[in-house]
């Protein structure tokens, strides 16, 4: 038998060994718990910058690239001013200038202005080989139209007597559409052709009302006329009283309102 102080000796070496081996058990508090990472889904955590898993922070960033739209034509100064306001000129009464997204007649289309109203330059303008297009601002919406249908409002004078002297006698037509288209060829170019456009639909009564634009008079700065023109009544329609007549200007207008 083994002698008590070498059995004593056995127990000790043998007890040794065994930590040695890590036969040990491994206890895990709370606390490392809450350190210990895990891929869960309770314990995944997505922020907008950082995802947090199995102890690493893996950040994603998403770059948002904007694009700009490749304009028709090529850039020009030959458009108006920034803040210049031009009138829609040469469009019939029950038409509409279309403000596009882009320049050019296919792009779709933001927003309308009528006949007689009013555009306000952003000053950026391209040039498409056949029409010049300009940007605007309608107050709602920011887009393109083409430049043909807006001019500068000049100056307005009175040309009755000069319109009675072109025709040689006082006009009178069955209606004031009739008298209006008389008078605004009174004032057209021929050499190149004017294009005549009513404006403003003709009012009919004791004193009646038209509107027609005259457009295209082969002057670099006077682009055409507005022509508001009045007839009294008389046994066979309408007898010339009025031609109150607004300067269309091509490149702006001088503190008299006359065509620069």
């Amino acid at each position: 038998m083994m002698s008590s102080r070498l059995a004593l000796f056995v127990i000790l070496v043998l007890g040794v060994v065994a930590a040695a081996c890590g036969t040990t058990a491994e206890t895990t508090t709370s606390a490392d718990a809450s350190d210990t990472p895990t891929t869960t889904a309770a314990s995944s955590t997505t922020t907008t910058s950082a995802e947090t898993a199995t102890g690493t922070d893996l950040t994603t960033t998403t770059a948002i690239v904007e694009t700009t739209p490749t304009l028709a034509g090529v850039p020009t100064d030959l458009g108006p001013a920034s803040g210049d306001v031009l009138a829609v000129v040469g469009l019939a009464y029950d038409d509409v200038l279309n403000v596009r997204a882009a320049p050019g007649a296919f792009n779709p289309i933001l927003d309308t202005i009528e006949p007689t109203g009013t555009a306000t330059a952003t000053g950026t303008a391209r040039d498409l080989g056949r029409a010049i297009w300009f940007e605007h601002d309608t107050g709602d919406a920011v887009g393109w139209s083409n430049l043909s249908f807006a001019a500068y409002a000049g100056a307005t004078d009175d040309a009755t007597a000069e319109v009675v002297s072109l025709l040689g006698e006082l006009p009178i037509a069955e209606s004031m559409s009739a008298l209006g288209l008389i008078v605004a060829r009174s004032l057209a170019s021929s050499e190149p052709a004017s294009r005549i456009v009513m404006s403003v639909a003709p009012t009919q009564g004791e004193l009646g009302e038209v509107t027609y634009d005259v457009i295209g008079l082969g002057d670099d700065s006077v682009y055409g006329y507005r022509l508001h023109i009045f007839g009294e009544e008389v046994t066979d329609g309408f007898a010339l009283n009025t031609v109150e007549r607004t300067a269309l200007c091509s490149r702006g207008v001088d503190a008299d309102g006359l065509c620069v």
